[in-house]
């Protein structure tokens, strides 16, 4: 099902006519134009004319119009060869109807210098309004003198002219009023209560509790006192100064327009005999004697050097491209909008093509929460999941759109094959596409001289007309299996480089066809997975019937470079990232290799251009790595980092060791984890400079991290005002990164400047940034595409100071990190030497404690028998008053005690 268009708006706030769009035909409505009959003028039509329509037509500005000649003649072969041309997009596209009711064969374009009707344009529709304003009728000697004493009239006298009336154009101010309108900032929050099947129609009884007797009943927040507003002034200096108090009065006097009471005409000269007599005069003799020198020096001075150089310009290279060295901001070059879809969505991953200049995909999704989807489910089916290509040469149409089974949430281009491109579903599915057929279509080599050959992308609306007409849509090559594959969705994927290859164990070898021919994939099921594209050698052969019976016809627009792993491909090795002593398991959203092996994907091309013949498919002819002896890569780091969506940081390995107990194949454990990130993490991304270097970004903080060192993060950054969303590291500079927020703006960290917050922040648009990705097209050219929620993709260029590295920048950055490194060093063993102290003033504290308590052992016992004695004595002095033992028995008593 074809997307139709949406209405949109032109230049200068004027609508353009509403379109329709299927597969085969293209109908367009037209708009009733515009013209001045109410202001008694109906012959009159106003346009406004772009710089691009009025080159075509050499009708420029103060070039082909000028104040004598404001007028031209345009045949109407020149706007039918327009409208052929552009279509839609031309400037007379709405007046196309009155051009063809013309009778004659010329148009009259007149230039509206003061804006009279409204725009700078207006074009006469009628032979009769032509024929007026060529040979206007002549005016009389009678009318001329009442318009001269009209003229004079109002000179001295104001009169009042009635306003009249104009038809209201709209510029796009309803937009701009809508945008700064106030709105609730508070979101509104959604709920949804639900209960298990078996507990329908149970009784409910109700209890009371105490919050503060049961684990996690409540959560205490403590307040924190700010120092921002605990300050108290003592003392305040101001200056104060008494002044007369002012009254305005006015008075009801006649104001006339103020006139020159004398006017000067001709300049005061010397007369002839003057002239003469000031030549012949000493002073003035000696006055041109004495200057004549200075001004020979000075005119010699002129001539020798430019004395109006600028010598702080010369200390350093001159850039030829727009804007100054001194301007940091990002500065908006174009924007992507897709108008053909007919639900709202949002781009999930943007990706620059490797090669072609000005083309970049983005895969765009539907924005619906779980239950919107569920609940929607069989209008998606209806709407095609796609991967757009835009290009600066076109953007208003896409210039290839991919289909695939589900939106996409992440995609990569083949390093050694750009026109193979990979992408995570949403449901679980790995889709694989091949646009070698379609590459032709769009790109257009051109050479001069001794310069290389770059590609371009040609237009749509400069195609043939019949290959215009063709449908964009690319269907996949192959789509993984639902079953074997991930349960949930894909939230990174990767091409492994073509300097080794990996077995169904987890072993490294090398890759001897030196072609990216595997991929690793995580989702949000707890599971890691690497996928080989190459053919799988079976062991059982199947007979040659059944073969047969399982063929199924392909479409003719679907190529058969991929057929082997249609509905049938899986993984190849798959990991689990499990917490071990409990039955729950990390889930990775980010993933990051070790690339110790880096590789030049323009050099792989280059070569593989030279080897591979364009009509060969190379991965139908290579058979997996288990079916060849390969060498294996012994100090290979199988090592990697993860991020997961509680915000832990994991640095683990992918290969498997075997168990002492029972001998099976098992995860390791991770090396290393840090919860740092109070969200999930979105970013884990190596430094192109330092292959050891790793930024992390999630939740409202960034980590840069570096391998090998397990204590923490180098840096990590205090919580921002908003919430992180993407980040990627600068192409040319080392202490440069950009991160995306939620509310729009985009913070550019700057290490050599500012280590605790961003060096600046500026906005970008009014919703939350999805994916930022720069491109280094040359050293005087940098673009970043930054995608927002609601599906624009806004296309940067970046200044000269945030492209251009200072001369040791890198080793200062480098610097930076190592002292870093021995921070986290220092302070591990200050933490080390505060243990070990705290030990011996704990084994000194149980010696004092021991000795108290031996003391007060002896103490005690003393007093106790002591007290037990008095006791006695008491006892016995009682009974002896009472009369109940006699004093005989006093002494006997004591003895038997």
């Amino acid at each position: 099902m074809a997307p139709k268009s949406q209405q949109g708006k032109s230049l200068g706030g004027r609508k353009k006519p509403k379109t329709v769009r299927n597969k085969e035909t293209l109908s367009v409505s037209e708009a009733e134009p515009m013209n001045m009959e109410n202001m008694g003028h109906p012959e009159i039509y106003p346009l406004l004319l772009t710089t691009k329509t009025q080159e075509i037509f050499n009708c420029r500005v103060n070039e082909d119009f000028t104040d004598e000649q404001p007028y031209k003649l345009i045949k109407k072969e020149d706007f039918f060869a327009d409208f052929h041309k552009r279509a839609a997009v031309s400037d007379f596209y709405p007046f196309k109807k009155i051009i063809q009711e013309y009778p004659e064969d010329e148009l009259l374009l007149v230039y509206d210098k003061d804006f009279k009707y409204g725009f700078n344009f207006y074009l006469i529709g009628t032979e009769e309004g032509k024929e007026n304003y060529l040979n206007p009728p002549a005016v009389s000697e009678e009318q001329e003198e009442q318009k001269e004493l009209k003229e004079h009239a109002a000179e001295d006298i104001l009169i009042y002219k009635p306003p009249v009336s104009k038809p209201w154009v709209s510029l796009g101010s309803e937009k701009e009023i809508a945008e700064e309108s106030v709105k609730e900032p508070t979101k509104q929050i959604t709920y949804m209560i639900s209960r298990k099947r078996s507990a329908f129609g149970a009784p409910i009884q109700f209890s009371d509790q105490n919050a503060s007797s049961v684990k996690d009943a409540y959560i205490e927040c403590t307040a924190y006192p700010d120092k921002n507003f605990t300050i108290k002034q003592l003392e305040k200096d101001v200056g104060m100064q008494a002044v007369p108090q002012v009254k305005g009065t006015s008075t009801q006097t006649r104001w006339t327009y103020p006139k020159n009471a004398a006017v000067q005409y001709y300049p005061r000269e010397f007369l002839e005999k003057e002239k003469e007599t000031l030549g012949q005069s000493k002073p003035f003799t000696d006055f041109l004697n004495n200057a004549s020198v200075s001004v020979e020096i000075a005119l010699q001075q002129n001539e020798i050097m430019n004395t109006f150089i600028d010598d702080w310009k010369c200390l350093a290279e001159e850039e030829g491209t727009f804007g100054d060295k001194t301007d940091t901001h990002l500065k908006e070059f174009q924007s992507f909008t897709d108008l053909h879809s007919l639900m709202e969505t949002m781009i999930t991953c943007v990706s620059w093509h490797p090669d072609i200049y000005g083309l970049i995909a983005v895969s765009v999704a539907v924005r619906l929460s779980l239950e919107d989807r569920v609940y929607f489910s069989s209008k998606l089916l209806l709407q095609p999941s796609l991967i757009l290509f835009w290009s600066f040469s076109d953007p208003i149409h896409p210039q290839l759109m991919l289909e695939s089974p589900d939106d996409i949430f992440c995609f990569k281009f083949c390093p050694t094959n750009p026109n193979i491109i990979a992408g995570g579903c949403i449901n679980g599915q790995i889709v694989i596409w091949d646009i070698t057929a379609h590459v032709d279509r769009i790109e257009n080599i051109k050479t001069g001289g001794n310069r290389s050959k770059k590609p371009i992308l040609k237009p749509m609306f400069l195609l043939e007309p019949d290959s215009n007409k063709e449908a964009m849509y690319i269907r996949h090559c192959a789509v993984s299996s639902i079953e074997n594959g991930h349960k949930k969705v894909i939230t990174d994927i990767h091409w492994l480089p073509d300097t080794f290859e990996i077995n169904r164990i987890g072993s490294v070898f090398e890759n001897r066809s030196e072609l990216c021919c595997q991929l690793v994939t995580c989702s949000a099921d707890c599971t890691i997975c690497f996928w080989d594209i190459r053919p799988q050698k079976t062991l059982t052969p199947q007979p040659a019937e059944k073969k047969k019976e399982e063929t199924i016809e392909i479409p003719f627009d679907v190529p058969t470079t991929f057929l082997h792993l249609d509905l049938t491909w899986k993984p190849l090795y798959k990991i689990k990232l499990s917490k071990g002593e409990t039955t729950l398991d990390h889930c990775p959203t980010k993933i990051s290799l070790c690339e110790d092996h880096l590789y030049k994907a323009q050099d792989k091309l280059l070569a593989q251009n030279k080897v591979i013949k364009p009509e060969e498919n190379p991965y139908q002819n290579l058979e997996s790595g288990l079916a060849n002896v390969l060498k294996p890569i012994d100090d290979f780091c199988t090592k990697f980092f993860v991020g997961t969506e509680e915000g832990e940081v994991i640095y683990t390995d992918w290969k498997l060791e075997r168990d002492p107990e029972t001998g099976r194949l098992m995860t390791k454990k991770p090396v290393n984890l840090c919860t740092v990130h109070d969200g999930a993490v979105h970013t884990v991304q190596r430094s192109p400079f330092y292959k050891d270097i790793i930024l992390t970004i999630g939740g409202w903080n960034m980590a840069i991290w570096k391998e090998g060192v397990t204590t923490g993060p180098l840096l990590q950054s205090s919580c921002a005002p908003k919430r992180y969303t993407s980040g990627h590291w600068s192409l040319t500079r080392p202490s440069v990164f950009y991160i995306g927020r939620e509310d729009g703006y985009i913070d550019i960290w700057d290490l050599l400047e500012k280590t605790h917050e961003p060096a600046q922040s500026q906005n970008i648009c009014i919703t939350m940034i999805t994916s930022i990705k720069p491109w280094a097209f040359s050293t005087k050219q940098q673009f970043i595409a930054v995608a927002d929620y609601y599906g624009t993709l806004h296309i940067l260029e970046i200044p000269w100071t945030l492209r251009r590295p200072s001369a040791n920048e890198a080793s200062s950055v480098s610097h930076y990190f190592e002292r870093e490194v021995k921070h986290l060093e220092y302070v591990e063993q200050r933490k080390k030497i505060r243990e070990q102290h705290k030990k011996e003033m704990d084994l000194e504290t149980e010696k004092i404690k021991l000795k108290t308590y031996q003391k007060s052992k002896e103490q005690l016992e003393a007093e106790l028998q002591m007290d037990y004695e008095s006791y006695l004595e008491l006892e016995k002095t009682i009974l002896l008053n009472l009369g109940l033992i006699k004093m005989t028995d006093r002494m006997s008593l004591i003895d038997v005690e």
